[in-house]
């Protein structure tokens, strides 16, 4: 569900060292399939039309290589940030942006409500983004919560239990949260040194200086944090798993094609995720690029021509510039229909020759071609 009138825009803080990871590389920038951590949660912004403008918080070492990938990636409508020494120093700097004199040159237009979601967390989904944005509209302040998985304790002075919590009676706070722009820029101007150098959890500065309460939404399980090397592991798998269900459905920007491009999106939208791009393929498409850039691994090409290998060529000539294709085996399958008055249900010898012959050029290239012929009238 969108949310209603009012810009909203993300701060995606991203400055940590990643001591817990270990390693020289900050969990942010470690490449998972090859791509940054950084850059899957900025698409998953990135990939919603409601979200105005996303900032990223890096330290001042990183910014360079935050400006490298957003170009590399394609990324839109984010802007690098220098964050500060603390996690709330970085937020806080983030939020300037849209308000301080000091950035006139560049100011962007303050939003109604802002998202702060960690850039460690890449698995966010649009459904839990928009239950916190609306309910931050409504209370001032929201944020995802999920089960504690084990009991809290309290060490005593020499180290022996002095208490335990209910664990039943206590959530974990998870990301993403969302807040009323001035509640919470109201709450980082009033914060002491103590806390922007030690404090961690901004639901709490909106309740200590504005005193808003925040809605407390139920997470999913995938909301998770990389923090340790194991995480990087897991989030590897569930980015594996996601391509392996994720299509796009590339038509022709004709009718009849772009129609069956459509039914057939519609189908199989209740199994599998999928985009659907209606451009000719042999377009520079801007939308087609960022999800050749490793948004997907499974293509399905529908167009009413013959086997047209030159524009199928084009295709897998910018699969190859995606490196998507290195890491991971891309299935692409070409839907021909023949629409043509006097049907024929064969195909010319050199002409199958020739298919044959550059799916086994494009097999070698981790990219495996198939072909489907349907004809009617």
């Amino acid at each position: 569900m969108e949310p209603g009138a009012g810009p909203v825009s993300a701060v995606l803080p991203a400055g940590g060292s990643g001591e817990r990871l270990g390693g020289a590389t900050p969990k942010q920038f470690c490449a998972l399939q090859g791509r940054p951590l950084v850059s899957y949660a900025v698409r998953a912004m990135e990939r919603i039309n409601w979200i105005s403008d996303i900032i990223v918080v890096v330290s001042p070492e990183n910014i360079k290589t935050m400006k490298t990938i957003i170009e590399k990636y394609g990324h839109k409508r984010v802007m690098v940030v220098e964050g500060g020494i603390t996690r709330h120093r970085s937020i806080f700097n983030g939020l300037k942006i849209f308000a301080e004199k000091e950035f006139s040159s560049h100011l962007l237009q303050k939003p109604e409500v802002v998202i702060i979601h960690d850039a460690v967390r890449p698995f966010v989904e649009e459904d839990i983004l928009s239950k916190v944005v609306m309910a931050a509209k409504e209370h001032g302040a929201a944020g995802a919560i999920r089960p504690l998985v084990s009991t809290v304790i309290a060490p005593a002075a020499d180290g022996c239990l002095d208490h335990s919590l209910e664990r039943a009676r206590y959530r974990a706070s998870e990301m993403p949260q969302a807040f009323l722009f001035d509640t919470i820029y109201k709450a980082y101007q009033q914060c002491t040194d103590y806390d922007l150098d030690y404090g961690t959890e901004c639901l709490h500065l909106a309740l200590k200086y504005c005193k808003t309460n925040a809605k407390l939404v139920e997470g999913t399980a995938d909301l998770w944090k990389v923090t340790y090397k194991r995480d990087l592991y897991a989030a590897e798998s569930i980015i594996k798993d996601n391509l392996s269900q994720e299509v796009c459905v590339i038509t022709d920007a004709k009718e009849t094609v772009a129609q069956v491009g459509f039914l057939l999106s519609e189908s199989l939208k209740s199994q599998i995720k999928v985009e659907t791009v209606s451009v000719s393929e042999s377009k520079n498409d801007s939308h087609l690029q960022n999800i050749l850039s490793g948004q997907c691994c499974s293509f399905v090409c529908v167009n009413d021509k013959k086997w047209a290998i030159e524009e199928t060529q084009q295709l897998v000539d910018m699969l190859e510039k995606s490196d998507v294709s290195l890491l991971y085996p891309v299935v692409l399958i070409l839907v021909h229909l023949d629409i043509s008055e006097n049907n024929s249900f064969s195909i010319g010898v050199e002409e199958l020759t020739s298919i044959k012959k550059f799916a086994r050029e494009t097999k070698k290239k981790n990219i495996l071609v198939y072909g489907l012929l349907i004809q009617y009238k």
